[in-house]
């Protein structure tokens, strides 16, 4: 005797949207109760990347020292003196490695922190959108290190040549370490939150609140607006450091535009296929025509 075909299971069957979203949600109380949580373990991730970038926090000055040095090496002969950083305080070299410690962990623990954050916002998507939190955190990390990576490498070196130009046998340079240290952080995370922009607006594209055409338009307007937030967010005053930082943030947002066209036609092209499948079901109504019959005697009758 045949067995009766067993019936598919509920797991993959689609859902309704709506009672998906509606699963999802969860009271106010539950919703405070989920932040604590992510803070929780947001922060003792922190608190063991800390624990190690303190100890190795000479190795690390070690290497965020690399473009002062190589510049002021560039200059010895102009300055008349060997490259050297200085502390004005006994206890500035001991806060300095605390400082060190503190903003790398902040870089080692990004991808864990973003994760963090993406699963607090997961509960308020769709299934499908909330596939992509890993994604998101890991890319957000990636950007905001690249960041950092490009200030490094191409900007740090070329600010601080300019900055250390002024320098003479008569005017020679006493860098406090704790000053160093400031300027370079400040830079870095600059850049780091700058190269967030592309992650941001393809966010707002997938949500619906920005298009290619309305961010293309604004292009002319964000060019200004880059270099006005370059002259806030870099903490130097110097034109190069807010020249270096609105080229790349210019270059991104045209990036980002990319981004949102490949979006915004995708969504549209669905849009109309399901408009025309709805068409297709519900075909428009013909309209009657009407007919005049005169017959033998003169009289005129309507047919339909």
């Amino acid at each position: 005797m045949a067995k009766p075909a067993a019936r598919p299971s509920t797991e993959d069957e689609p859902e309704d949207p709506e009672i998906e979203l509606e699963g999802g949600r969860m009271p106010f109380m539950s919703h405070l109760a989920e932040l604590r949580d992510r803070v929780m373990y947001a922060a003792i991730f922190f608190m063991v990347a800390f624990v190690v970038c303190w100890i190795f926090a000479d190795d690390i000055f070690t290497w965020l020292k690399a473009p002062l040095i190589d510049v002021w090496k560039a200059h010895q002969d102009k300055l008349g003196t060997d490259p050297h950083l200085a502390f004005g305080r006994l206890t500035e070299p001991f806060w300095v490695d605390m400082s060190i410690g503190m903003w790398a962990a902040i870089f080692v623990s990004s991808p864990f922190i973003f994760f963090q954050l993406w699963r607090f916002i997961a509960p308020g998507l769709y299934k499908r959108e909330r596939r992509m939190v890993i994604w998101f955190a890991l890319v957000s990390a990636a950007m905001f290190c690249a960041g950092a990576a490009f200030c490094y490498y191409f900007v740090l070196g070329n600010l601080y040549g300019f900055l250390i130009g002024y320098g003479s046998h008569d005017l020679q340079p006493m860098i406090m370490m704790s000053d160093y240290l400031d300027l370079t952080r400040d830079m870095m995370l600059a850049f780091g939150a700058v190269f967030e922009l592309p992650l941001l607006i393809y966010f707002l594209a997938l949500i619906g609140l920005v298009t290619h055409r309305g961010l293309w338009k604004f292009n002319r307007w964000f060019i200004v607006l880059a270099f006005i937030i370059g002259a806030i967010l870099t903490p130097s005053p110097d034109a190069v450091s807010q020249i270096m930082m609105a080229m790349p943030m210019v270059i991104l947002y045209n990036v980002s535009i990319l981004f949102a066209w490949r979006i915004t036609v995708k969504r549209e092209r669905k849009a109309a296929a399901e408009q025309a499948k709805i068409d297709a079901a519900n075909p428009p109504k013909q309209p009657k025509r009407r007919v005049i019959i005169v017959d033998d005697d003169g009289e005129e009758h309507d047919e339909e």
